[in-house]
């Protein structure tokens, strides 16, 4: 007998945790400002530190959860592409140049046509 045991992950006190993230955002802010004399360096720190914490707590959220679950779904799509080789990068860039500039000749010489036109119009 085959049991499929899928247990759904239960969420609780999500509005106290988003309470807390936003208190800690708030707090980087406002410690940020507050602590402006100190070094860019401590301060930065102090700010990866909040973010982290903040990301940690958001994760276990139903929303953070989902978040979470397109970006890891984003990675495993991201490596699935197949990137150009260097000559194939190179070969494109080279036809999008030579169209760009043919286009450009092409509404250079349309623009100063109808121009000799106008001004032969108008007078």
């Amino acid at each position: 007998m085959i049991t499929a045991n899928t247990e759904e992950k239960v969420y609780r006190l999500d509005a106290l945790k988003w309470v807390v993230v936003v208190a800690l955002i708030g707090a980087g802010v406002v410690g940020n400002s507050h602590y402006s004399a100190e070094s860019v360096l401590y301060r930065a720190l102090a700010l990866l530190v909040l973010a982290a914490l903040a990301v940690l707590i958001s994760v276990n959220t139903a929303k953070g959860a989902a978040i979470s679950d397109v970006v890891r779904g984003a990675f495993v799509e991201l490596r699935k592409v197949v990137w150009p080789s260097r000559q194939e990068t190179n070969q494109t860039t080279l036809i999008v140049v030579a169209v760009v500039i043919v286009t450009s000749i092409i509404l250079w010489l349309l623009d100063t046509v109808l121009g000799f036109f106008v001004s032969k119009l108008i007078g």
